[in-house]
Order: structure tokens, then C-alpha cells, then sequence
């Protein structure tokens, strides 16, 4: 019997419960101490191999997509679109979906969306950490500033 390799879409682990995007393997046997014996197989569908891909995969560009008619179900999300911690993010777009829950989208360099995360549970500082950790660090101003201007 030959066995079949497929990987779980970002969406198939969303709906499993797992975020895709930052979980490593080793997260996943991890899950036995807990008698969680039965998410493993599921786990092992949606993880990065911790030493064979790369620490953390970058992306051109980031839009958080949420509906402000959600914001009361989700104040966390509220708390970071309203405060001033997107500006560190040049490479952000916040983009308000009528009936939409929060997202991330992440994209590549030429506007490809690449993964999509649901954020709904996050946090502030996860919401943060995450840009920080994934978002490609934009260059100062000063230098943007040169390059816009070459001939």
C-alpha cells in the first residue's frame, strides 16, 4: 500500500484549530503530555520541521482585513487597528471587509496573497509579534527617499 503526502492548506488547519503559518513540529509532540494523543496525526499535517525550513518565512507585504461591526466581539483587534502600533508596520494595509472576521493576509513581493491567518483570538502583542516576526523590514525613510529619486 502506497501512502499518499499531502499537506493541509492554511485553511484546512484554521478549521482543525491550528495556525499554520508558526507552528513547528515539535509543538506537536508536545501534545502527547497532554493526553492530546488524538491532534497529532492532524498537527503533523499543518507543521514546519523546525530545523529544515527556514526560522521564519518573510513576506513582502501584510493587509489585516476585519469588519468594524466586529469590533466589539473582538477588542484586542479593535485595540491594535485604533492605536498607533500599525504605523511601525509601512508595509501594512488595514482594509475593512463588511461582515468579515479578522484576518491577516500576507503577500509576496509582487501582491500574491501567499498565506492567510485568522486572528480572531489574538491578542495585541501577538498581533504585533507576528508582523514583527513575518513582515520584511521596510527601509528608512532616507533611503527610500534616495532610491525614489535616481535617474
Amino acid at each position: 500500500m502506497q501512502k499518499c503526502a499531502a499537506e493541509f492548506s492554511t485553511e484546512d488547519c484554521a478549521s482543525l484549530g491550528f495556525i499554520k503559518a508558526n507552528l513547528l513540529c515539535s509543538s506537536c509532540d508536545q501534545l502527547k503530555d497532554f493526553s492530546l494523543d488524538q491532534l497529532v496525526e492532524h498537527c503533523k499535517e499543518c507543521c514546519h520541521n523546525d530545523d529544515s525550513a527556514p526560522k521564519e518565512k518573510k513576506y513582502a507585504r501584510a493587509i489585516l482585513e476585519v469588519c468594524t461591526c466586529k469590533f466589539p466581539a473582538y477588542p484586542q483587534i479593535q485595540a491594535f487597528v485604533k492605536s498607533d502600533r500599525p504605523t511601525k508596520f509601512p508595509n501594512l494595509q488595514i482594509k475593512y471587509v463588511r461582515g468579515l472576521d479578522p484576518i491577516i493576509k500576507l503577500l509576496d513581493k509582487d501582491g500574491i496573497v501567499k498565506d492567510t491567518v485568522a486572528i480572531e483570538k489574538w491578542n495585541t502583542d501577538s498581533v504585533e509579534e507576528f508582523l514583527n516576526t513575518h513582515l520584511e523590514k521596510e527601509e528608512d525613510d532616507d533611503r527610500r527617499y534616495l532610491k525614489t529619486n535616481q535617474i
